[in-house]
């Protein structure tokens, strides 16, 4: 490879297209976030297109980070699920770190939203069945995605009418752990989008996968409504009501849909992770059951998608724990200054 990566997380172009990392031919950008940046590329060796994440060399110049992307990219590349995009191979060269994927074609649920808005409720739950498979696949391999969001969803063509979309859940190859773990995330940060974020990972405090049970109800509450359940005219309001206010039901937002969908979505969007779901699967079996049951007049499932394998949800959700729910957890102490008034920003 020739020329530095340097400016890889950057708004300009790397300049990278066209020259070769490793074995890979870089062939087009195709997206960048702030530690790392996707191509299209070309594998050399096997003359098969693939979607390569280099990430920021900072990263690679952090001894605690490779060892942990490391072992992380093994862990990822493990877990062989139909809804996980596959990891190829991970690795160093020349001071970059790169991982390179299965390039799936097609758009992400983000690009599908800004599109079409709000989806038939059929679509939302056969999108959500699928990214719910994947990350309790994940959670089976003790790992946390962290950053579950319509970008990190990717939506293909299907293999037939009763499955027009086949759904990806990516970037699984950089976990949000490492770079807390190694000094990237300042006191106050934390790592995961704003609109889609879990309260405990707000305040600091230990996760587990129904993080990612919170944000996917936050996911699916945009795919029914067109917006994320909450919208603040700025990120300190957005955080407080994540941790303090309770979301607004969807029926305010989509009149019509099935009335047990607003239960099931305040279940899964509990300020304490022990009042949510237990699983992903459970959420999206819950969802189901609420959107084909017969006695509406919205435009639900009506049982459509119960075939074998990733869309099979069938089974009983344990029940909730009893008594009220605990009240919220203190502020974290960066943002005691803001709460100091008892009440949320203006």
């Amino acid at each position: 490879m020739t020329g530095s990566g340097a400016d890889l997380p950057s708004g300009r172009p790397s300049g990278l297209v066209g020259r070769d990392v490793a074995h890979y031919r870089i062939d087009a950008e195709v997206g960048r976030g702030g530690m790392a940046v996707v191509y299209r590329a070309t594998d050399l060796r096997l003359g098969r297109t693939v979607a390569l994440k280099l990430l920021a060399p900072e990263l690679a110049r952090n001894d605690t980070f490779r060892k942990r992307f490391a072992h992380e990219s093994r862990v990822a590349a493990a877990i062989d699920h139909p809804n996980i995009v596959p990891v190829f191979e991970a690795g160093e060269t020349e001071g970059l770190l790169y991982i390179a994927m299965r390039y799936v074609p097609g758009q992400d649920l983000r690009a599908l939203l800004d599109r079409t808005g709000p989806l038939p409720v059929a679509t939302a739950v056969r999108i959500a069945v699928q990214v719910a498979s994947a990350l309790d696949a994940a959670h089976a391999h003790d790992l946390v995605h962290r950053d579950v969001k319509p970008g990190n969803v990717l939506v293909a063509e299907g293999t037939d009418s009763d499955r027009p979309e086949h759904v990806y859940l990516t970037d699984f190859g950089l976990t949000k752990k490492s770079l807390s773990l190694t000094g990237f995330t300042s006191v106050g940060q934390f790592v995961g989008t704003l609109d889609y974020v879990a309260p405990e990972q707000i305040s600091g405090r230990p996760v587990d996968g129904r993080c990612d049970v919170y944000s996917l109800g936050c996911v699916v509450y945009e795919t029914l409504t067109g917006a994320p359940p909450f919208r603040r005219d700025d990120d300190m309001a957005l955080l407080w009501a994540h941790q303090y206010d309770p979301p607004p039901p969807l029926s305010d937002a989509r009149p019509g849909l099935p009335p047990g969908m607003d239960g099931v979505l305040a279940k899964a969007l509990a300020k304490a992770p022990e009042y949510r779901f237990d699983s992903c699967m459970e959420f999206v079996t819950e969802l189901r059951r609420a959107a084909t049951a017969e006695d509406h007049g919205g435009d639900g499932v009506r049982g459509e998608a119960r075939g074998d394998g990733p869309g099979d949800v069938r089974g009983d959700v344990p029940p909730p724990p009893t008594g009220p729910p605990p009240p919220p957890p203190a502020p974290p102490l960066w943002a005691l200054p803001v709460f100091r008034g008892g009440g949320p920003p203006p």
